[in-house]
């Protein structure tokens, strides 16, 4: 019977990038809502696009504090 590999390194090399790029799609995302939010739309409609974009500056300050202890990480391993 054939052995079952064993789980994957972790391998976090490009964690810092990942972590930029969903930074970056985020704060798209955020523009994008904040252009919606100049349409006339129903304020129930506007008041859910505000909620959302408030977690979504939640998520990117929280993403930023990941990119900040990832790269701590990295440099830690490179001594």
């Amino acid at each position: 019977m054939a052995k079952k590999p064993g789980p994957k390194p972790d391998d976090r090399s490009d964690n810092v990038e990942k972590l930029r790029q969903q930074v970056v799609q985020t704060i798209e995302n955020l523009e994008e809502a904040h252009k919606t939010l100049q349409m006339n739309l129903p304020e129930e409609q506007k008041e859910a696009i505000r909620a959302k974009n408030r977690r979504r500056e939640e998520a990117i300050a929280a993403k930023r504090r990941e990119i900040r202890d990832e790269y701590a990480f990295q440099e830690r391993q490179k001594e």
